[in-house]
């Protein structure tokens, strides 16, 4: 599967998709966002992939939406802006909030890594923040935009940047617009793992194979959607989802799986059943 855009890879359970408009660090359009979208729901719903690996060609990865779009608007043009539900996938979330335009990574039932491996900026900044984990390279850079185009929080970063890095810490990237480096970004917790260049992806794609070959990818879907959908809930709430999914995994083949191989010595063979 390779769109214009976006260029899907799968190897061995491990899907990586790259934005794919090099030339213009990979700005952000209308085609990009249908190609990333389809790509994700393609990955999410194909049982041959574990973890989904988010990167950019080039030396960026996104330098967030392409002026020409920023221009067509300031002159008038009415683009679609209005927040649309997307459609759902077995074992993802299926909360209104993970349902919308850009907030949809948390319903994709696999995990997703983005791989930062250059500037990332606007909703280029955004986008990874809906991934599950976030490695950057040494030389990424990081600055949310908005205040310096006279736009404003979009696509839900008011929410969830908060949430990452603090309420002040989000204020102070949200209304400075100031640029920082993957040192900082670590520092605050917008990244997990700040990497050599060089390694970026290849370390990345170690973390990707621990996943695809050592957790049963039905735990890690059911996970993903216990902690994403745990910001809207109680303890209590919380909680008694937890117990409900227990039992639920009590009857499952990976279960019985992951208590063989363990007793056995030897590596899982985890179906995701």
């Amino acid at each position: 599967m390779a769109n214009q855009t976006v260029l899907c890879d799968i190897v061995e359970g491990i899907c990586t998709l790259t934005l794919n408009r090099p030339d213009r660090l990979n700005a952000w359009t209308a085609e990009m966002h249908g190609d990333l979208k389809d790509a994700m729901y393609r990955a999410g719903a194909n049982p041959d992939v574990r973890v989904i690996i988010l990167t950019g060609a080039g030396r960026g990865f996104c330098a967030g939406a392409d002026m020409g779009g920023l221009q067509a608007i300031g002159g008038g043009a009415s683009p679609d802006r209005k927040t649309r539900t997307q459609p759902g996938l077995p074992g993802g979330s299926t909360l209104a909030e993970f349902r919308m335009n850009y907030s949809y990574f948390p319903a994709i039932p696999k995990f997703i890594i983005a791989a930062i491996n250059g500037p990332a900026a606007g909703l280029g900044f955004v986008i990874p923040l809906y991934a599950d984990l976030r490695f950057a390279a040494e030389s990424a850079v990081f600055t949310t935009s908005f205040a310096q185009r006279g736009l404003i929080a979009e696509h839900g970063v008011s929410w969830l940047l908060p949430r990452l890095v603090g309420l002040p810490a989000a204020l102070d990237l949200l209304c400075s617009a100031r640029k920082i480096r993957a040192p900082e970004a670590l520092s605050l917790g917008l990244v997990s793992r700040v990497i050599p260049d060089d390694k970026l992806m290849a370390e990345t794609r170690a973390y990707a194979r621990l996943m695809a070959d050592t957790v049963s990818p039905r735990s890690v879907a059911v996970m993903k959607r216990q902690v994403w959908e745990s910001e809207f809930q109680t303890m209590a709430e919380a909680t008694t989802q937890a117990n409900h999914e227990m039992e639920l995994s009590f009857q499952t083949a990976d279960f019985k799986e992951g208590v063989a191989h363990f007793l056995e010595k030897r590596a899982a063979r985890f179906t995701g059943r």
